[in-house]
């Protein structure tokens, strides 16, 4: 950590326009009610702050530069240069004269609308933030643009219309005269009126200056160079620590048989029970970590006792075939009927472990409550949700305004940091020891054992043809727990095949769940593109050839099927020993990927080798970025795909920490990934998890092509990868 934060005012918004010259436009998500106020000015800033609380989008000051919010988590998918490029874009800002900030956490001003028609939320997960912030970004940016040209048309006494803006600079073509941005801030004025904003309003994609083009991160030098603060780094004046141990065993709860003791350990302050773990805060992290282990707890049983995960799935195959509707996903057509009268069936189980987040960034959270319990300041690096407060005002009950949250970077999310569990009990641990700021930290093990998993799930695909050797049915039911975790990526959109049937049926075993990158497309997409490589070798025809086939109506789908199959030379064979396999995902965006692999009979160990994916994802707003994301997106899915496994023996994790949950390493990375991005002009879609559900289908059906056998249980380890290649 490289300075201390006494107050949070790198952070705080208020203190920061207050000290900071200039103008502030108060441009709502909602494009409504600009108000311009001057930074100086501090009794009229507190006016508009009590009116329009904290609901600047963008700061101007004099010598021209320009600070734009971010509303959405940074955790290295670039949020905090997309969203602010965007904005800059309908602007006519000059980037090189702009800062960012995170926003302040309030979803009623800095909500997405994109979530839902209802609400507005500030939650980035599933691929959403470009996507729902897209329109808001650029309405906003574009009535900033609006306030200048008029203030500037008023200030020159022309007609608005024979003004022009470019990278921060206005400019009358008849009168010969400039001004730029920062040099027109003492002649602001509000206008009184505005037009819609709608596609006409707005800057053609043709027109676009900084969507598309390469634009460095902002955020990047500050990670470079160690400045860059995630909530890790944060320290208070008198900040204590606080562990939780939370067992074995999830929901069993806790008997400590040596209060007396522990309180004598040395730095110790005090013991809070949770209905789940025994919560201990001490001076020292040290201190703390220390008296964790010497806890003497007694556990009760749990709804999880006697599970055991590698067993349950003979369960999970007697589930699917009572034949229940369960939840109903997709029905089109008639399923039976179709596979009653078909030429050719095909039926096939896949299966998938519980796979665990193993984000970087250990789960911590500091949390200051005020002496009178009243008010309170967090620090967190968090993934946001419906509550943009983390659940912090109902543990202290107290009004939601009376919580400031200080959103820091992200090492990394993936989906556990949309779930606020660690954020809560730091609350607990700091309403205890108010106003002494409080620190929670959850070990590595913590976080294995006590984590919230991608689900475990079997998929039971049925596939029929008919008698012209077209698929003319398909049948998908999932068997897990964790409803959307489970069922999400099940639909076939993009494949025109006239009976479709999809469900879910459920299971509980007491452990928990959350979202991991794709959710359920991971391993339902597995199931589906594996299943129509099954036919496609059974009736020796190309698996691309049958994909074609399948896209005939959708001509997005088929431009990345085209496209990936031309960059990887499907059509030529592979080196001796090697074998090329497809999958198509749509999570948002649509992306077709190919893999050539090989495998080593000997051991069982399945060796990547190259990697080619075509994507089609809308607007692109930063090209390089999202080849990052998908590039981040197809090792992590490698990684899941051949070795990550979470087992449970008795309801009890069996891994805990990085030295027995198997990651891939350097050694395993591809030589190359290459990745080709479709020209589209069509509303931006999400790239973060659309690579990595691709991978195990892609490997799978490179590894049938190879050997001539399936591989049908993630993750393909080697063990069994040799027993499927000694069957």
């Amino acid at each position: 950590m490289k300075n201390d934060l006494s107050k949070p005012s790198s952070i705080n918004r208020r203190e920061f326009l207050k000290s900071s010259g200039g103008i502030a436009l108060f441009i709502g998500a909602s494009g409504l009610f600009p108000v311009l106020v001057s930074c100086t000015d501090e009794k009229k800033l507190k006016e508009q702050f009590q009116k329009h609380p904290v609901s600047a989008w963008v700061q101007l000051t004099e010598n021209g530069d320009i600070t734009i919010y971010n509303p959405a988590a940074e955790m290295g998918q670039g949020s905090m240069t997309s969203l602010p490029l965007i904005f800059a874009e309908e602007m006519d800002a000059d980037w090189s004269k702009v800062q960012v900030e995170f926003s302040p956490q309030e979803s009623e001003i800095y909500g997405s609308p994109g979530w839902s028609p209802d609400s507005k939320l500030m939650f980035t997960v599933g691929s959403r933030t470009t996507n729902s912030y897209f329109s808001t970004m650029r309405k906003a940016g574009a009535q900033a643009r609006y306030i200048l040209l008029d203030s500037a048309a008023k200030h020159w006494n022309v007609p608005i219309s024979e003004l022009k803006t470019s990278n921060s600079v206005i400019s009358h073509e008849g009168s010969g005269k400039k001004i730029s941005y920062g040099e027109l801030i003492p002649f602001l004025t509000t206008p009184e009126s505005f037009p819609e904003f709608t596609e006409k309003e707005i800057k053609k994609v043709s027109d676009f200056n900084l969507i598309g083009k390469d634009v460095p991160r902002t955020e990047i030098p500050s990670k470079v160079n160690g400045s860059a603060q995630f909530a890790i780094d944060v320290r208070l004046p008198n900040m204590v620590y606080g562990v939780l141990e939370r067992g074995k065993r999830h929901g069993a709860k806790p008997t400590l048989l040596n209060d007396s003791e522990i309180l004598e350990q040395p730095g110790i302050i005090k013991i809070v029970p949770f209905d789940y773990a025994i919560g201990l805060v001490a001076e020292t992290l040290e201190q703390a970590l220390l008296a964790k282990k010497a806890l003497k707890i007694e556990w009760s049983e749990s709804t999880s006792s006697g599970f055991n995960s590698d067993e349950i799935y003979s369960d999970y195959e007697k589930i699917a075939a009572q034949n229940e509707k369960g939840d109903v996903i997709t029905e089109i057509g008639d399923v039976n009927d179709a596979w009653r009268n078909s030429s050719k069936t095909y039926s096939c189980d896949f299966k998938n472990d519980y796979v665990y987040h193993a984000q970087l960034e250990p789960l911590n959270t500091v949390i200051q409550v005020s002496e009178d319990l009243q008010k309170a300041e967090v620090w967190v690096g968090s993934q946001q949700g419906a509550d943009t407060k983390l659940g912090v005002p109902g543990i202290l009950g107290v009004p939601s305004e009376n919580v400031n949250v200080h959103l820091q970077y992200l090492g990394g999310g993936f989906g556990r940091r949309s779930l606020s569990d660690f954020v809560e009990e730091c609350a607990v641990l700091a309403k205890e020891m108010a106003p002494k700021p409080v620190k929670l930290i959850w070990t590595r093990e913590d976080d294995l054992r006590y984590g919230t998993y991608r689900p475990m799930s079997l998929q039971r695909v049925k596939a029929s043809l008919d008698s012209k050797g077209e698929i003319n049915s398909f049948s998908h039911t999932v068997v897990g727990d964790g409803g959307n975790l489970v069922a999400s990526g099940i639909r076939n959109d993009h494949y025109a095949i006239p009976n479709q049937f999809a469900n879910w049926l459920e299971t509980k075993h007491g452990v928990r769940l959350k979202h991991w990158r794709s959710v359920g497309h991971g391993a339902n997409k597995f199931a589906i593109e594996s299943m129509l490589d099954q036919i496609a070798f059974d009736q020796k025809i190309d698996p691309v050839a049958l994909r074609r086939k399948l896209m005939s109506n959708s001509p997005r789908a088929l431009a990345t099927l085209e496209k990936a199959v031309e960059m990887s030379n499907w059509t030529e064979p592979s080196p001796e020993g090697r074998a090329k396999g497809i999958s198509f995902v749509e999570h948002g965006s649509l992306g077709t990927g190919v893999c050539e692999i090989s495998v080593d009979r000997t051991t069982g160990k399945i060796k990547v080798h190259r990697f080619w994916i075509a994507l089609d994802a809308g607007i692109i707003v930063q090209p390089d970025n999202v080849k990052a994301q998908m590039e981040g997106g197809i090792i992590m899915g490698m990684s899941s795909a051949l070795q990550e496994r979470i087992s449970i023996v008795n309801g009890e994790v069996q891994q805990s920490n990085f030295n027995d949950y198997s990651l891939l390493r350097m050694e395993d990375c591809p030589d190359s990934i290459e990745i080709s991005l479709i020209d589209s002009q069509e509303h931006p879609e999400g790239v973060g998890e659309t690579s990595t559900p691709m991978v195990a289908g892609a490997i799978s059906n490179a590894f049938l092509k190879l050997t001539g056998k399936s591989l049908t249980h993630i993750p393909f380890t080697p063990e069994r990868v040799l027993t499927i290649l000694n069957s």
